[in-house]
């Protein structure tokens, strides 16, 4: 059983399972600022880790395996999660991309509504020959994807030349990978995580769709 940290309400109709990146943990800055920000939007977050990702709480540093074999963690969290309403999942980078890997399949089989990615890494940084994007073409599950426009894991010039499943939708953001954007931008860091927020609040709304069984 994963450890969870709860944001929001617990009789939400919408609750996120929302797993962390690769070098960051649950509670890092980031994770607290964008779930407070969702909350306020009525969505309710879950936070979970995965275990090389635990494991770095007692001393052990480990690096993050590949995101294939974090696909088994990420379905026993949603195995041991509890939803009120509706449930999606996704995540920061890494998390994201997991939680796309596993989603057809929960879709299909009608226990979650959709996916929300913060921050897709569609490549490497510096290696955009090197796409992680095969599965994301054929992607029947309702998905959003935030993304920064300068991202330097998928820009948006990078980005709009991909061939992308019609089921997925993207919002750009003035930003980075941590959707931050620069001064010249004329925004903070909390004005995009609103605006990320109120976004993804605005399409799950879209979505309807059932509740979790």
């Amino acid at each position: 059983m994963p450890d969870f940290l709860f944001s929001g309400s617990a009789d939400a109709g919408t609750t996120l399972l929302l797993a962390h990146g690769a070098g960051a943990p649950m509670d890092s800055g980031w994770m607290e600022a964008m779930s407070a920000q969702l909350a306020g939007q009525g969505i309710r977050t879950v936070r979970f880790e995965f275990a090389y990702m635990a494991a770095r709480r007692s001393g052990q540093r480990k690096p993050p395996p590949r995101a294939e074999r974090l696909m088994d963690e990420y379905r026993a969290a949603v195995d041991a999660v509890q939803a009120s309403g509706r449930l999606l999942i996704g995540g920061k980078s890494l998390g994201g991309r997991v939680a796309s890997m596993v989603a057809d399949d929960l879709f299909a089989d009608g226990r979650v509504a959709g996916l929300v990615c913060l921050g897709y890494p569609f490549h490497p940084p510096g290696s955009p020959e090197k796409l992680r994007t095969a599965h994301l073409e054929a992607l029947k599950c309702p998905a959003l994807i935030c993304q920064g426009t300068r991202d330097p894991f998928g820009s948006q010039d990078e980005v709009d030349t991909y061939s992308l499943s019609k089921a997925i939708s993207i919002r750009w953001f003035p930003g980075d990978h941590d959707l931050k954007p620069r001064k010249a931008d004329g925004l903070k860091p909390d004005d995009n995580l609103a605006a990320v927020a109120t976004a993804v609040a605005e399409w799950a709304g879209e979505r309807g769709g059932s509740p979790r069984r």
